[in-house]
């Protein structure tokens, strides 16, 4: 199987995690993951979030650590990608007012590419009319109203789980990503075997 190239939408303070295990998992299989960001450049860094529950009403946010963009932003062209994904915290809510993220995920949708979207990720599709619409899209609770107003129905998943809706992919946060990962690896067509270990010898009886 042939490698797929994968375009991550990202912003300052996107989620740390949703960033680095999504792209070191999908580079571990064969898939190139782009990192891109309004106006950066390859080389340049974003500063990513660190969100997590601890009693209160809400999340609470921690620096995380500085991301590498690996691809300049104003050189892309989404039809040479295979996939788009969304990652979640706080970059979402600003980059989906960009008409030019909204024409990123508009090629992805009108295309019938695959769409993927984690935790606040969602607010990046719901920015654009009809990506959302008649899908079923899990994401975080605080997103509920905007994926039902974009015509959408919220499926509330538990934490670590993942949901699938033709090729559209959503979880709920950074802990469904090992669920996540294993179904936008289904819906790219990647098979993982496991087998023998390489030069492996029985213990002896």
């Amino acid at each position: 199987m042939t490698g797929k190239k994968i375009l991550m939408l990202t912003g300052e303070f996107t989620e740390e995690y949703e960033i680095f295990v999504f792209q070191q998992g999908m580079e571990a299989v064969g898939h190139t993951v782009h990192v891109i960001c309004p106006d950066k450049n390859a080389g340049d860094k974003i500063q990513t979030s660190l969100h997590d529950f601890e009693g209160h009403q809400t999340y609470i946010e921690r620096y995380g650590h500085l991301a590498d963009i690996n691809k300049t932003f104003s050189e892309v062209k989404p039809e040479e990608y295979d996939a788009v994904y969304c990652a979640g915290g706080r970059g979402p809510e600003y980059i989906r007012t960009d008409t030019r993220i909204q024409a990123i995920v508009k090629h992805f949708h009108d295309a019938k590419k695959p769409i993927f979207t984690i935790c606040h990720g969602v607010q990046i599709l719901v920015a654009v009319d009809g990506v959302v619409r008649g899908k079923k899209v899990a994401a975080l609770g605080a997103c509920e109203p905007e994926v039902r107003l974009a015509g959408g129905t919220y499926i509330d998943v538990k934490p670590t789980e993942a949901y699938v809706d033709g090729t559209m992919v959503s979880a709920k946060g950074w802990t469904g990503l090992a669920a996540f990962m294993r179904e936008c690896l289904k819906v790219l067509g990647t098979e993982i075997r496991h087998g023998a270990i390489a030069g492996s010898v029985k213990a002896a009886a």
